[in-house]
């Protein structure tokens, strides 16, 4: 039976008498912030990074909620922490959802926490009222996700999807030398259990929206159909610095003015391509950063995204023309190097429509999105069936202390998340009311 049939079965069996069942949001909330007090920084984020003592304390924490809830603790070679409720296909693949515990420095309480304790309030919730699912449910903290202290970000679910190397991985090091595989040792998450991609039926992962489209539309639920790829360049532009009297206008080779116009194209670029499109340019440094010098060399950033590949291709080679076009005018030379290449992520169709279906059931304002930022949930999609649901954050703000969501939008969330569960999964027995 495909995914999509056994989701239709499963809600002709038992939607009558699920259809009122919802997650506890008091409790959601408490879990919420009781993480984060682990790591809490004195304007009301969270700095628990990755593999450091407090990121123990909260993986310690989470095991310990787990395994109150009956689960079995499984913990993998790069530290992702797998907790497993059973089902009545004991040895079947499982439903699973989940985030990362770790945070930015300034990081806030629920950017990868909402999705973890998301999954734990789902558990409790089947607990609570007896209900026996016919697949496991499991909950899995991925290790670090951001990236900020050992690069690069999606660690732990790139080497469980095979798309990063576990030994350069744990060969990676922080600002001080230390290495991944010695920090795991330190707080003592290098797991040895063997846990295979085979034995994820479908993934979903729920997230915070980190952007304002959801606000602005006055939507509860992002149905995440798939993520944006992204094109990381980094870009040297070389002219002559002089000085900035003596030096007529027209005889400048002046790359700043080139820089500013690359900024400008890259804008242009993406606007051109909505509605999907994005251009960035993060970083620009000048030499010799002089007040009366003209500035003779430019290092920058580029980044560009966008859902489609053919599409992300076409602006990659238009910032590529218009770059020498721009070098050419000023008297630049141009050095355009790529820094990454991330190609775009469409999730499981099944698993959207799991969402889709869950957001419309509960009456909740939901809309279909795209991912601007990287997530757990796209490797998983390269090796599983998976899809995201999002939740609105105040203003779009985070990866910042400020960062905010409403009790009402996380239950939402997390309402959604056990209903989408439910239907791949299937409920053997409804249990109490």
């Amino acid at each position: 039976m495909s995914l999509s049939q056994t989701q239709a079965h499963t809600q002709a069996q038992t939607a009558p008498q699920l259809d009122q069942l919802r997650t506890d949001s008091d409790r959601l909330w408490q879990a919420l912030m009781d993480l984060a007090r682990l790591g809490a920084t004195p304007k009301g984020g969270v700095n628990r990074q990755a593999l450091t003592e407090l990121d123990r304390q909260a993986r310690d924490l989470f095991i310990e909620w787990c395994r109150a809830e009956g689960c079995s603790i499984r913990i993998d070679n790069i530290g992702n922490i797998f907790a497993r409720r059973p089902g009545q296909d004991i040895n079947g693949p499982a439903v699973v959802t989940g985030s990362h515990l770790d945070t930015q420095p300034t990081g806030g309480k629920y950017d990868g926490c909402f999705g973890v304790l998301a999954g734990l309030e789902v558990i409790r919730t089947l607990n609570q009222h007896d209900i026996q699912t016919r697949s496991p449910i499991e909950v899995v903290a991925w290790t670090n996700e951001e990236g900020c202290r050992f690069p690069p970000c999606m660690m732990g679910s790139g080497v469980f999807a095979d798309q990063l190397a576990l030994d350069k991985m744990l060969a990676q090091t922080d600002a001080e030398g230390t290495t991944a595989a010695d920090a795991l040792d330190a707080i003592g998450y290098r797991g040895s259990d063997m846990v295979s991609p085979s034995e994820i039926k479908a993934y979903f992962e729920a997230h915070i929206e980190q952007g304002p489209i959801l606000e602005d539309t006055a939507n509860t639920i992002g149905v995440v159909i798939g993520a944006l790829g992204q094109k990381w360049f980094d870009l040297t532009l070389t002219g002559v610095e002089a000085h900035a009297g003596p030096t007529p206008m027209a005889l400048r080779k002046d790359a700043l003015m080139g820089a500013a116009e690359v900024t400008l194209a890259v804008n242009r670029i993406a606007n051109a391509h909505q509605p999907h499109g994005r251009g960035t340019v993060g970083v620009m440094n000048l030499h010799p950063g002089s007040r009366n010098v003209i500035p003779g060399q430019v290092k920058m950033t580029v980044d560009l995204r966008h859902l489609e590949p053919e599409t992300l291709d076409a602006m990659a080679a238009e910032l590529e023309a218009t770059i020498t076009e721009i070098g050419q005018r000023h008297g630049l030379a141009a050095e355009l190097t790529p820094a990454a290449d991330f190609a775009p992520e469409h999730f499981d169709k099944s698993c959207v429509g799991a969402v889709r279906q869950a957001a419309q059931r509960l009456d909740c304002p939901h809309m279909d999105i795209v991912s601007g930022a990287g997530h757990d949930a796209i490797f998983v999609n390269r090796v599983a069936p998976a899809a995201m649901i999002f939740v609105p954050c105040e203003n779009g703000i985070s990866h910042n202390e400020i960062e905010n969501a409403t009790p009402h939008d996380l239950h939402s969330g997390c309402n959604v998340l056990l209903h989408a569960m439910l239907d791949v999964a299937g409920v053997v027995d409804a249990g109490k009311e």
